[in-house]
């Protein structure tokens, strides 16, 4: 068996995908607050 190295994977890759989930999440949430104040406005 290959010697194990704790942290010696590169997860550049992995990371770009989480900040994507995170901004796209940031993004949802921002888009239904505006969406409910809008509603609340507008008592639609």
């Amino acid at each position: 068996m290959s010697e194990y190295k704790h942290g010696s994977m590169d997860i550049s890759n992995q990371e770009k995908t989480f900040a994507g989930f995170i901004k796209g999440g940031i993004w949802l949430a921002g888009i239904s607050i505006g969406v409910l104040v809008f509603l609340a406005i507008f008592n639609s």
